[in-house]
C-alpha cells in the first residue's frame, strides 16, 4: 500500500503600521503587533496526488482574492487549484486584504498587503511540500472545557432576539440554541520530522479587539502545544456563527484579566490566552490516546451552490440609507441604539444598501477533503452551530470537520428559524431562510462523493 506523506510550512504575515484592520464597523489601523499572524500550510500526499490545506490568520478573504492566491500557488508549485483549500481563522485583529465597502481606505496599502500575503502563502506551501515525510494518522474527538464558549443569541423577555446583549441584563431569558463542544483533533506522526496537530473547533476568534495585530486564541493554542509537545499545529475553525466567548451572567472570576468591549463582549489579550490555553489543554488530554488508522485514499471535491439572495424591501430602504449616511459621517450617536444593537442596525443597513439592486442569487464555493475516513467540509462563510451538527451527522465517517471561511468569506449562514427570530447574524445575512438546509444538503453530497 502506498504510504501517506505529510508536510508542514508556516510564514509570518504581519502588516506594516497603518494598514486597515478588518472585523468591525468602525475604522481601525495597525498600531503594533501583539502576536504574529501566520499562514500555515498542510501538504497531504498519497501516490501521485497532493492536496494542500492552508489556514490564514485573517478575518476572511473574498473569493477573487482566494482564487488569485491559489493561482499563484499553482504557478509556483504545479499543484492544481482544485487541490488547494484556503481557509481563514476569522481573527478580528488582522488586516484587510481586499478593498473595504464601508470606509474610505488606503487602497494602495491594502493592495500591498494582499501582494505580500500572496507571496507568503506561496512560500508556506512550498515549505510544506519540501517538508513531506512518511506519516501515520491518528484522530480523536474530545470535549472543550466549560467557560470558553457560549451561544451568543438570546431570547429576551419582550420576545425579541438579541446577539450579545449587555452583561447581567435582567431581560435575558435564555440562549437560543445549543453548543457543540466537540473538539476534533488529528495527529500526524512523521518519520524524521515533528508531529503535526490539526485542531477543529467552532468558536469566534474575536476575544481581543483593538488595533494590535493578533491571531487571537489561535496563537495561544499553537504556542501552548509547541511548548508542551514540540509539535506543529494548524487550526481550522468549525461552525461558529452563533458562538462567542462571553458569559452574560459572569461570576467574579470570569472577569479575571478581561473587560467588556463596546459590543458587550469579553475581550482582552488575557481572554485570548485563557481560551487558547484551555483548548490546547483539551488536546493534551487525548494526544497520547488518539486512534491510529490506515489512510489508503485522499480526495478533494469542489462544488458551487446557488442560493437566493435576501433582497431588501423597497419600504425599508429610506431608513437603511439614513443609517448608512449617519454611520459614514461618524454620527452613530444619532442612531437610536447602543452596543451590539447599534452594530446590528448599522450592519443591516449596509447590507440593504449593498443589495438594493440585487443580485437575486449567490453562487457559493463549497469543498471537501477526505483523508482516509476523516473529512473536512469547506464552507465559504460562517454557519450556525446547528448546521455544523447536522453535517457531522452524515454517516460513513469517523470524524467530520466543518471549516468556516474556506475558499471565500460570504457572510453568515444562520439556521432557518433565526430569520424569524432576528438577531445580528440573521439580519445581516445576504441569504434567505432556505440557506441552512441548502448548506447541509450540498455538504452531505460532497461527503458522499468523497467516499466513492
Amino acid at each position: 500500500m502506498e504510504k501517506l506523506n505529510i508536510g508542514f510550512g508556516s510564514m509570518s504575515i504581519n502588516a506594516e503600521i497603518g494598514t486597515p484592520i478588518y472585523g468591525y464597523y468602525v475604522p481601525r489601523f495597525v498600531k503594533g503587533v501583539l502576536d504574529d499572524l501566520t499562514a500555515s500550510a498542510l501538504a497531504i500526499k498519497l501516490g501521485d496526488k497532493t492536496i494542500v490545506m492552508v489556514s490564514i490568520d485573517n478575518c476572511g478573504l473574498v473569493k477573487s482574492v482566494v482564487d488569485s492566491i491559489a493561482s499563484e500557488v499553482k504557478k509556483n508549485t504545479g499543484i492544481d487549484t482544485k487541490n488547494i483549500i484556503i481557509s481563514c481563522t476569522h481573527t478580528h485583529t488582522a488586516p484587510y486584504a481586499q478593498h473595504g465597502d464601508m470606509f474610505v481606505m488606503d487602497d494602495e496599502m491594502i493592495d500591498r498587503y494582499r501582494s505580500f500575503l500572496t507571496k507568503r502563502v506561496v512560500s508556506a506551501v512550498e515549505l510544506a511540500i519540501s517538508d513531506l515525510k512518511p506519516a501515520r494518522m491518528g484522530y480523536a474527538v474530545c470535549r472543550a472545557p466549560e467557560r470558553i464558549a457560549y451561544i451568543r443569541r438570546y431570547k429576551m423577555k419582550d420576545g425579541s432576539t438579541q446577539t450579545c446583549p449587555p452583561i447581567n441584563n435582567e431581560n435575558i431569558v435564555e440562549p437560543i440554541g445549543e453548543l457543540d463542544n466537540r473538539v476534533n483533533v488529528l495527529r500526524f506522526d512523521r518519520e524524521g520530522g515533528k508531529s503535526i496537530v490539526v485542531l477543529n473547533y467552532g468558536l469566534h476568534a474575536d476575544t481581543i479587539g483593538g488595533e494590535l495585530i493578533s491571531a487571537d486564541f489561535v496563537h495561544w493554542i499553537k504556542k501552548t502545544l509547541d511548548l508542551a509537545l514540540d509539535v506543529e499545529c494548524i487550526c481550522f475553525i468549525g461552525a461558529q456563527g452563533d458562538v462567542g466567548s462571553t458569559n452574560v451572567f459572569p461570576t467574579k472570576s470570569d472577569m479575571n484579566d478581561t473587560e467588556i468591549s463596546f459590543d458587550n463582549e469579553m475581550k482582552s489579550p488575557g481572554m485570548a490566552r485563557f481560551v487558547g490555553r484551555a483548548l490546547a489543554g483539551t488536546v493534551l488530554q487525548i494526544y497520547d490516546k488518539v486512534e491510529y488508522v490506515e489512510v489508503d485514499k485522499i480526495n478533494v471535491i469542489k462544488k458551487n451552490l446557488r442560493v437566493p439572495a435576501n433582497v431588501p424591501c423597497p419600504s425599508d430602504m429610506p431608513r437603511a440609507r439614513e443609517y448608512k449616511r449617519l454611520h459614514e459621517e461618524g454620527r452613530d450617536d444619532l442612531i437610536p441604539y447602543t452596543g451590539m444593537e447599534l452594530t446590528t442596525v448599522v450592519a443591516e443597513a449596509l447590507r440593504m444598501c449593498r443589495m438594493e439592486n440585487g443580485p437575486k442569487f449567490y453562487d457559493l464555493p463549497f469543498s471537501g477533503v477526505g483523508i482516509g475516513n476523516v473529512a473536512f467540509i469547506g464552507i465559504p462563510g460562517e454557519p450556525f452551530t446547528e448546521i455544523g451538527v447536522k453535517i457531522k451527522e452524515t454517516e460513513g465517517w469517523d470524524m467530520i470537520c466543518p471549516s468556516i471561511n474556506t475558499n471565500a468569506k460570504e457572510g453568515y449562514f444562520p439556521s432557518s428559524s433565526a430569520f424569524a427570530e432576528g438577531g445580528y447574524e440573521a439580519r445581516t445575512s445576504p441569504y434567505t431562510a432556505t440557506v441552512a438546509d441548502a448548506v447541509v444538503k450540498i455538504s452531505r453530497e460532497i461527503l458522499n462523493e468523497l467516499q466513492k
